[in-house]
């Protein structure tokens, strides 16, 4: 095109422009944007190449990568809440700094392993430097963003996760296309190259004034504020833990999205096996679209629990109209499966933002990296046991398994509000008391 052709600044003013509209107008989310959406390409080049990384290149049976991974997922779970409670003392971005760079590390470390227990020894490391700063890196977004713009900033990062996950996973099927040696160490080692990158923008990331750490007690009081800081408050928060708990039910809807059905299409019905793409997709596409809208109003804990109960009925639903596709022709069956698909990723975006809100919410302004480690072990038991939980006890008894988990998820959505409800008999904002 000629330089001087009116055109061609237009057209690129124009890209430029739809762009920075699609861009977050808080300069820290953007910031945070910016390393969620390194961070997550380097995470779906991994995913999509680690399970024939780790039996072709590393020799692994698929008895010894199992096992391995559900010990690795133990220690991810046991991780979260020290964790958590080391961001409050440390403040939550030195601590993840260190965690990020052992992911790192670790990552980088699957290269050089040449035995088993090297391998499960490795791999629990890396879990539960995973999981770890998973919890701190939610601590830090109350460090980072004023109590009003966290959910719907977690919701944005949640979209980049997603965009991040799609770029990444296109780049991993190169490597997966190539099927060699070399093609797997490199698509590894830029993972591990992803966490440094990341390690380093968090280092540069600046805290905000209004998180600063309240100043300790002196005298007599603080000999008993340290004795108590020594006790984790989210473990002794009845209300907190029961919302824990119930979200912890909820995530079980991620086993079902990556194992159940995938399991449910190709044993159980006659859809043809690309549907099980499709319904990565139409997940994918239908958070992306509507997570953030799903955030509006949930400064409120009532709207908030009110929330993960209208996400709990739809999740039900899902189950109910997934496991009527048993049976049915291809094509319908394909559609069946997709229609419930839907409803699930309605659901997820509703859970999932009425969940975020009352992890903050009830933690008050203290103690979100204890409040954070402990939610995030309980949605990380959920990721461990997901996966057994829905193979066996819903897909091995068919549309009765189906209406069974349903029943679950609605009750443990609704549930939501009678336990809000208790904390705010019990005082309110737990992390002031």
């Amino acid at each position: 095109m000629d330089p001087g052709d009116p055109a061609g600044p237009q057209a690129g003013g124009g890209l430029v422009s739809a762009v920075r509209r699609r861009l977050h107008p808080d300069p820290m989310v953007r910031r945070l944007a910016g390393l969620t959406l390194v961070n997550t390409m380097g995470s779906g080049l991994s995913l999509s190449v680690a399970v024939l990384f780790f039996t072709r290149v590393l020799g692994l049976s698929a008895g010894q990568l199992g096992l391995g991974l559900t010990a690795a997922g133990l220690c991810g779970v046991v991780a979260s809440v020290p964790a958590g409670r080391a961001a409050d003392r440390w403040g939550a971005r030195p601590v993840l700094v260190v965690l990020v760079a052992a992911q790192a590390v670790g990552t980088a470390g699957y290269t050089l392993v040449h035995s088993y227990p090297a391998f499960v020894v490795l791999a629990c490391g890396v879990s539960a430097a995973d999981r770890g700063s998973a919890a701190v890196r939610n601590a830090l977004y109350a460090e980072v963003l004023p109590p009003d713009r966290r959910v719907a900033g977690r919701a944005y990062l949640r979209v980049v996760t997603n965009v991040g996950l799609c770029l990444g996973t296109a780049v991993g099927a190169i490597a997966l296309q190539v099927d060699t040696r070399p093609a797997y160490l490199t698509a590894i080692l830029a993972d591990a190259a992803s966490f440094v990158v990341v390690a380093v923008l968090f280092h540069r990331l600046p805290v905000l004034a209004h998180a600063a750490p309240v100043a300790p007690p002196v005298g007599p009081e603080a000999d008993g504020a340290g004795r108590g800081k020594r006790r984790n408050p989210a473990l002794r928060d009845g209300p907190f833990l029961v919302v824990t708990v119930l979200n912890a039910v909820l995530a079980l809807q991620f086993a079902v999205l990556e194992v159940g059905v995938p399991l449910w299409i190709i044993h159980d019905t006659e859809a043809p096996r690309i549907t099980v793409a499709g319904t990565l997709i139409v997940n994918t596409l239908l958070v992306i679209a509507l997570q953030v809208r799903a955030t509006r109003g949930t400064e409120d804990r009532s709207t908030a629990a009110r929330l993960c109960g209208r996400g709990g009925l739809l999740l039900a639903a899902s189950c109910l109209v997934i496991g009527l596709a048993h049976g049915l022709p291809a094509i319908v069956a394909a559609v069946v499966v997709l229609g419930g698909i839907a409803l699930q990723s309605l659901g997820e975006v509703f859970g999932q933002a009425g969940g975020w809100a009352l992890s903050y919410d009830l933690a008050g302004e203290r103690d979100h990296g204890a409040y954070q480690g402990v939610y995030n072990a309980g949605s990380a038991a959920a990721m461990m046991a997901g996966p057994a939980l829905v193979s066996t006890a819903v897909i091995g008894f068919g549309l009765a398994g189906w209406v069974v988990l349903g029943a679950v998820l609605a009750a443990a959505g609704l549930a939501m509000g009678p336990a809000v409800r208790w904390a705010g008999r019990r005082g309110g904002y737990a992390g002031g008391r």
